[in-house]
């Protein structure tokens, strides 16, 4: 047993010392074990959870997720603390620098009035203290763990900046049916390996042309895959109440549930806007 002198409010310094005496030889077992690749997952997943109580507009469930990812990064850090590479002060000062840095329309002399000039700025000093020297450097830099949909989208943003983007939205559109032709030829040739390429290049077509559109690919697709779920659901309630297993009819008929349980769900939808 570890000697800490517990309190009714905690802060920062509390979190960190906590961690540390959690990994100390005295400390969890568990927690002296993991390593930055082990707990890995774990932030990606606390990360969501933030995300999702943004999305329920949940303040309490916020500032608990909150917390779960402040552990996450103070962990990480706790690592390298004992690696001798740097401790929770050293990423604290990293942020504030960088923060001072890339707002000088705040902290000096430069001029923004308005979040396309700082935006500019932004960008301008970003590569500067990146180190990027060419536009193809901004686009390696975009992070390959993203999800696809969002690094696709932010790597179309910034090629634009270096002038490489359709002339408007609808000839981004417009690529959308040229990527689809391709596609289908793939697929007649019954080319497996083209098959994927071409699927990869409509998807990114997609991608671009939301962006053109003001669409954020992530979230649409999002929305549109909430959407399905909840036909299905409805699909598999009227399928039940039959008392047919769906999993047993041709999708002729389940196409026939599936047009009803829309119907369903808009006729509910406009009851909904009408009572509001």
């Amino acid at each position: 047993m570890v000697e800490y002198q517990q309190k009714d409010k905690y802060n920062i310094s509390d979190l960190v010392e906590i961690v540390r005496l959690l990994r100390s030889k005295d400390g969890c077992p568990w927690d002296k074990e993991q390593t930055h690749e082990s707990i890995r997952s774990d932030f990606i997943e606390e990360t969501c959870e933030v995300i999702e109580a943004i999305d329920l507009k949940d303040t309490d469930l916020l500032q608990e997720e909150l917390g779960d990812v402040l552990l996450q990064v103070v962990f990480h850090t706790s690592i390298e603390t004992d690696a001798g590479s740097f401790d929770f002060d050293d990423v604290c000062d990293g942020i504030c620098k960088k923060l001072i840095v890339r707002h000088p329309h705040v902290f000096g002399d430069t001029i923004a009035n308005n979040t396309e000039q700082v935006l500019k700025n932004w960008d301008a000093i970003k590569m500067k203290t990146k180190n990027q020297e060419t536009y193809t450097d901004t686009l390696n830099s975009v992070a390959k763990s993203l999800p696809s949909l969002m690094r696709a989208q932010k790597v179309g943003k910034r090629a634009m900046r270096a002038g490489m983007d359709f002339r408007c939205a609808d000839d981004a559109v417009a690529c959308i049916s040229s990527e689809k032709a391709e596609l289908d030829a793939a697929i007649a040739a019954k080319d497996q390996q083209n098959i994927e390429e071409e699927i990869g290049d409509l998807l990114f077509s997609v991608v671009n042309a939301a962006r053109h559109l003001g669409v954020n690919a992530e979230l649409a697709l999002k929305a549109s895959t909430e959407k399905f779920i909840k036909r299905f659901a409805v699909t598999e309630d009227l399928t039940r109440s039959d008392g047919i297993d769906m999993s047993t009819l041709p999708i002729e008929e389940l196409d026939v549930y599936w047009d009803k349980a829309k119907t369903i769900i808009s006729e509910s939808e406009e009851n909904c806007n009408e009572q509001d």
